[in-house]
């Protein structure tokens, strides 16, 4: 047996071992710190909860490098990293490729979107953040080694690292990542605000006054509101202000 394929196994063993063990994070779980190898950090090495600061963050996860769908996504989030930025938020990415192997990809990324990767991509090639963030998809496997990949998850984090929003798309189909701004908009805005958010809004458009809150609080608040059902009132952006 060559010592990579008992590299291989010991890999395998451990990462099975421990999903057994690790129970999937909910919303409102506080997620962990954890340092990694990482593109675009001093030393190439990130510490998650030193990178985020007292930012939001987002981390999302790939099935490999080289692949299309995942170069798509990098360069996008490359191209909207000042919306991201706008928002207080910290982003990176991770797949369970070496660090080497990241860095010879991001200028392909470059090339394809026009853009510069500026944010880590972290390198968890032993998978324990994926196995940890319980990335791994069972169905997709490497093809060289037999190792299970990551599926297409985001995690979106608040300033005290409590995860807010878990998604996970499956490795067909490339995400949306307006959507994910768009999140980041409401969970900021009804943070501050005693309204919550209806379907397909944006920001700009009216919202819903939380249902905790009664009529006569709702007028001192909001001044003039729309009752649509007793548990449904709606209110202009314009007049909600910060809490």
């Amino acid at each position: 047996h060559s010592l990579e394929a008992v590299g291989v196994r010991r890999i395998l063993f451990a990462t099975f071992e421990m999903a057994a063990t690790t129970k999937p994070f909910r919303i409102g779980d506080v997620i962990p710190n954890f340092t990694a190898q990482a593109t675009n950090v001093p030393n190439n090495t990130l510490n998650f909860y030193d990178y985020l600061g007292n930012n939001w963050g987002i981390i999302f996860s790939h099935p490999a490098d080289y692949t299309p769908v995942c170069t798509t996504e990098l360069g996008t989030v490359s191209r909207l990293l000042p919306e991201f930025e706008k928002r207080g938020v910290k982003v990176a990415g991770l797949s369970v490729d070496p660090l080497d192997k990241h860095e010879g990809w991001v200028k392909d990324i470059n090339e394809v979107n026009q853009t510069t990767l500026t944010y880590p991509l972290i390198a968890d090639h032993d998978r324990k953040i994926a196995t940890l963030f319980n990335m791994l998809d069972q169905t997709e496997l490497e093809t060289q080694t037999g190792l299970p990949l990551t599926v297409r998850s985001v995690f979106i984090i608040d300033p005290n690292h409590k995860l807010r929003l878990l998604l996970t798309y499956p490795a067909s189909c490339g995400r949306n990542f307006d959507e994910i701004l768009r999140v980041v908009d409401s969970l900021q805005l009804t943070d501050k605000n005693k309204v919550v958010t209806p379907a397909n809004w944006k920001v700009g458009d009216d919202v819903i006054i939380s249902p905790a809150v009664s009529n006569d609080d709702a007028s001192k608040l909001f001044g003039d509101f729309q009752t649509v059902k007793p548990y449904l009132r709606t209110v202009k952006a314009a007049n909600v202000k910060s809490q």
